[in-house]
């Protein structure tokens, strides 16, 4: 007896390792990216003036976060933290029923960036093992865009891998149900 199929021919059980393979495999580039960088600028550029890269449209210039993006929530470090816990534990809980690609790299990219924002918020200072603030590290941000040139607003805010991968997989997320394509694979066409 054959197993079920999925579409393209390939059985649902290879099909859905290969998802969550993606998936997987996805999130540990970002991270890793993430905490490379981080690293590497952390040790180049802490307490230095900004590194141009192209003047007037991208400089790295490191910064602690302790909110979110434009430093909303600034003091709100422990709810951050344990939000990026709840989305963490989402998205294992969602593989399970993952059956697309599309979706697998989705929540690779969420997955990855919210680990990597997580590190920083549990192991950065002034957070860490034995201090009496623990979930409240800062996040390092080192990424910045048109500085001091942004139209509308005076600034974009300085971000880093992680928040690139949890933008774009936010932003993909969004089309892939605007679109009805599900986490099981199939396609609500109403």
């Amino acid at each position: 007896m054959r197993g079920l199929q999925a579409e393209g021919g390939a059985p649902v059980g290879r099909r859905r390792g290969r998802v969550l393979a993606v998936l997987i495999a996805l999130a540990i580039v970002v991270y890793a990216a993430d905490l490379i960088t981080k690293t590497a600028v952390l040790k180049t550029l802490e307490g230095k003036a900004p590194l141009v890269v192209i003047q007037d449209v991208l400089q790295f210039r490191v910064i602690f976060n302790s909110g979110a993006a434009f430093s909303i929530g600034t003091g709100m470090t422990i709810v951050f933290t344990f939000i990026a816990v709840g989305v963490v534990v989402a998205i294992v809980r969602t593989a399970r029923k993952l059956r697309s690609l599309p979706w697998a790299i989705t929540l690779g990219l969420l997955l990855g960036g919210a680990l990597g924002n997580l590190t920083d918020r549990l192991l950065r200072y002034p957070s860490g093992f034995g201090r009496s603030t623990q979930f409240q590290g800062h996040v390092v941000d080192f990424i910045e865009v048109l500085p001091g040139h942004f139209p509308v607003i005076d600034y974009f805010p300085v971000f880093n891998v992680a928040d690139s991968a949890i933008v774009c997989g936010g932003i993909l997320a969004v089309f892939l149900a605007w679109r009805g394509y599900q986490i099981d694979g199939s396609r609500d066409t109403k």
